[in-house]
């Protein structure tokens, strides 16, 4: 299986190659479209601020090429933002492959949200329903709202999209790569996809 992490100005990689490796998989870091398009999946991480990376996306024509894939394609944090359609931070045009707004948490808790926070509502076909209630990592400032196409929730000043699904594309807002053995269960219901 070619598993292909997509190299792009944002933080974080080398914890999820690394976490793959635990796993078994050497995966290639790329932003080279025929690796991309040729891998049988892909995962899109990052940790970072949207608008300068979205501009840095968009120069590669990288937006596109994400947009367009039939692969499973799974994005992690920032990953997760960038892959809806627009962000308050730096007021965002994103990819679009979410219809949503990531918003910026009220500051009336400590932000960003730094911790283990658990799941609950899990649906869809990358989480495993086991997990309900089990904790995950996440360290972030912004959130993707609950809508049709959350698949799992967490509460942090409000209740959140921990995770989105919809066709093809699979994303959290928190770190599998950073969450233990929940983490490793759930890149590995990933690599299974």
């Amino acid at each position: 299986m070619k598993v292909a992490i997509v190299k792009y100005n944002a933080g974080n990689i080398r914890s999820v190659d690394f976490a793959l490796k635990r796993l078994g998989v050497e995966a290639s870091i790329t932003d080279n479209h025929e690796e991309l398009s040729a891998a049988d999946k892909v995962i899109f991480p990052g940790v970072g601020e949207a608008s300068t990376t979205m501009k840095y996306l968009k120069e590669r024509e990288l937006d596109s090429l994400l947009r367009g894939l039939h692969q499973p394609v799974l994005g992690i944090c920032l990953g997760l933002q960038l892959m809806c359609a627009a962000s308050e931070e730096g007021e965002a045009e994103c990819i679009g492959i979410f219809d949503l707004t990531v918003k910026k948490f009220e500051p009336r808790q400590k932000v960003p949200h730094m911790g283990w926070n658990s799941l609950s509502g899990i649906q869809g076909k990358l989480i495993p329903r086991e997990l309900e209630g089990r904790y995950t990592y996440f360290v972030h400032s912004y959130y993707a709202p609950i809508c049709d196409q959350t698949t799992a929730v967490a509460d942090y000043i409000n209740p959140f999209s921990a995770a989105l699904e919809r066709d093809n594309f699979y994303a959290t807002q928190f770190h599998p790569e950073k969450s233990g053995s929940v983490g490793e269960r759930i890149l590995k219901s990933f690599l299974e996809l």
